[in-house]
């Protein structure tokens, strides 16, 4: 399991630091020896960065005592981990609470960003889950 986190943390770190329209963030809010984290690392994370849903939104992870990162804004404290926080402009507009699984996160997810940013699931072809 360490390994798959070593793994993608390299993967993200070698991203693209410009990013070409992303409108929002979302914040991961993680502490060690969460399962549900580490479920979520393990079942969405290695796809993530290659959905629409990824590419509209790209990732951060943060240690939950950490958190906020520096420049964005949380309406409230995080309780739960993962919580998935929606920032735009460094301002939190949505979050998720838990990781209920890899089938309603995205359904969740999609929600969340088509209720609280400009994103199109059909704007992009081929992207999405």
């Amino acid at each position: 399991m360490r390994i798959l986190r070593v793994l993608l943390a390299a993967a993200l770190v070698l991203l693209p630091t410009v990013r070409l329209a992303a409108a929002a963030d979302l914040v991961m809010v993680e502490q060690p020896g969460c399962a549900y984290c580490e479920a979520w690392m393990r079942d969405v994370a290695p796809e993530y960065p290659l959905t629409a849903e990824g590419r509209f939104a790209p990732l951060l992870t943060v240690e939950k005592r950490d958190a906020p990162p520096k420049g964005m804004t949380f309406a409230r404290p995080v309780v739960y981990t993962p919580t998935f926080v929606l920032v735009e402009d460094g301002q939190e507009l949505a979050r998720i609470e838990g990781y209920p699984g890899e089938d309603f996160f995205w359904g969740l997810l999609a929600r969340m960003l088509e209720e609280h940013t400009d994103y199109d699931p059909d704007a992009e072809q081929g992207g999405g889950t």
